[in-house]
């Protein structure tokens, strides 16, 4: 390497050597100046630090100088607050306390005077009881006496007087009983007798009865054996197509229709009257009259529903129910009409609407269709009330009507006086005279089962059944049942009859008491 070179290497390094020393040097001096500001800073310091808290100590004793002379002022004022509360209380026990001793004071007395007055309600007591021993031994005394003079014992007075009183009660409650129904009664007869007679002559229906069995005349007994025909061929055609029974007996020139079925029988009557008037009677000729005859019929069914319904000026029926008003035309029961019943309690139950200020259609609409479940009664079970309900039900006829129905028998008590008037007018249509007939033998059990009602109560002797039984006639043992009781006994017979017995109007109840002195001149 050459010599300038390594000379420049040795002064670079000089050079190098001299700064790090330089350098050394100069971080000493630094750090002892900083040493020197460091400790001068430190002690600057602590005396600041000093002089501060010597400022906080004093300001700590001068705020706890004030605050222990606010908490002295503090306590001071609640020391008085409390010796003034202490002594408002101490005053007011005090008052209390001489509040209490007064009340003692009171109850004392009170008590004192509740002991006097207890010893004197004691002594009160045992002369009350002295006193009740004294009136006692009175009592006994006079019942002695009174027993003595009167022949009877306690109990037989108390027996005595106890009759006596129920007696006056029983004469009292019959005085009552007989001008309450006398009163009523009187107001009642008069408006109902003025209101059905006057309905009664305003409607004008005929009196006549109907016979439940059709009889066809012959113009000759030769016409009987040729209704039978051979073999008898004609009467079973006959009977087969209309469902009724040929009676062909003794009677002279006449055939008995029988069947349940009316509309059926009217066939057959119509088509063996025509059958006897053409004289060719063979099956195919029979079943062409019949056939004609059903025919002519429900034309017929038709027109009496339309009839019925345009004479008693109503609207709105329905075709099913016209017909079955038609079919009423060949329904009788007890031998009257029920198309015409039907119509003329219409008439009555229309009239009697009116004059009461009532809507007189409905009245007749209910009226007209009272019976209408006898058209079907022979084909549908159940009673006719129940039918005729259900056709109305299901025609949609109103409330009012339907109630009607279903109350006309009392199968339900009447609640509208709609109903009432129905059931007025069906009892009138069938219980004056000459509108129904009664068989014989349910006439006479009617008229027994009255009798033997009126025969079940003590102290009746006889009684008679009479004016078609429309009265009661009962003769009582005057001995046991007296004036008074006559009218309680009447009622009840009165009420049992109408529990026990079914018949149109009314049964007059009819009792009678006699005494019968006899003597003989010898």
């Amino acid at each position: 390497m050459p010599d300038y070179v390594m000379n420049i290497l040795f002064c670079a390094a000089g050079f190098i050597v001299g700064g790090i020393v330089i350098g050394i040097i100069a971080f000493k001096l630094g750090v002892s100046h900083r040493k020197k500001v460091a400790e001068s800073t430190i002690g600057s310091a602590e005396t600041e630090a000093k002089r501060i808290m010597s400022d906080a100590l004093n300001a700590a004793e001068s705020k706890k100088k004030d605050i222990l002379l606010e908490a002295k002022d503090e306590i001071h004022r609640h020391r008085n607050e409390t010796e003034r509360e202490l002594k408002e209380r101490r005053v007011d026990i005090q008052r209390q306390e001489r509040r209490l001793q007064q009340k003692e004071e009171t109850l004392d007395r009170k008590i004192e005077n509740y002991e006097k007055k207890e010893e004197t309600i004691h002594n009160k007591q045992k002369e009350i009881e002295s006193k009740l021993k004294d009136a006692e031994s009175l009592k006994k005394g006079q019942l002695e006496i009174l027993e003595r003079i009167s022949g009877f014992t306690s109990e037989q007075a108390k027996e005595y007087l106890l009759k006596n009183l129920e007696n006056e009660l029983t004469h009292e409650k019959a005085v009552k009983i007989s001008e309450i129904e006398a009163r009523f009664k009187e107001d009642s007869e008069k408006c109902a007798r003025e209101l059905l007679s006057h309905a009664i002559q305003r409607c004008a229906a005929d009196q006549v009865t109907e016979t439940t069995v059709s009889v066809v005349p012959l113009p000759n007994d030769e016409m009987k054996g040729r209704i039978i025909g051979r073999e008898g061929r004609n009467i079973r055609a006959i009977e087969t197509l209309t469902g009724v029974d040929l009676i062909i007996d003794d009677t002279p020139e006449a055939i008995t229709l029988s069947g349940f079925d009316p509309v059926r029988r009217e066939i057959a009557r119509i088509a063996l009257e025509r059958l006897i008037s053409d004289g060719r009677i063979h099956p195919a000729r029979i079943e062409e009259m019949v056939e004609k005859a059903r025919h002519e019929v429900e034309a017929t069914i038709k027109q009496e529903g339309e009839r019925a319904v345009l004479e008693t000026g109503l609207h709105g029926i329905s075709q099913e129910i016209l017909k079955l008003l038609g079919r009423l035309r060949y329904r009788t029961s007890y031998g009257q009409n029920v198309l015409n019943h039907s119509m003329e309690v219409a008439f009555l139950s229309g009239i009697m609407a009116s004059e009461l200020g009532i809507d007189p259609v409905i009245a007749r609409r209910a009226g007209l269709l009272h019976d209408i479940g006898k058209a079907v009664d022979h084909e549908i079970e159940g009673s006719h009330v129940e039918i005729g309900v259900d056709i109305a039900r299901k025609h949609k006829e109103s409330e009012a009507v339907i109630h009607a129905i279903q109350a006309h028998h009392g199968d339900v008590e009447a609640k509208t006086v709609v109903a009432c008037l129905v059931q007025a007018a069906d009892a009138i249509s069938a219980a004056r005279p000459g509108a129904r007939r009664e068989n014989l033998e349910s006439y006479i059990k009617r008229l027994e089962k009255l009798e033997e009602i009126a025969n079940e109560f003590e102290g009746v002797e006889h009684s008679f059944a009479i004016q078609a039984g429309r009265e009661i006639r009962i003769i009582v043992r005057p001995e046991t049942i007296s004036d008074d009781e006559m009218v309680i006994l009447a009622r009840d017979i009165a009420k049992k009859i109408e529990d026990n017995l079914d018949y149109p109007g009314q049964i007059k109840v009819n009792l009678i008491r006699e005494n019968r002195a006899i003597d003989y001149a010898k």
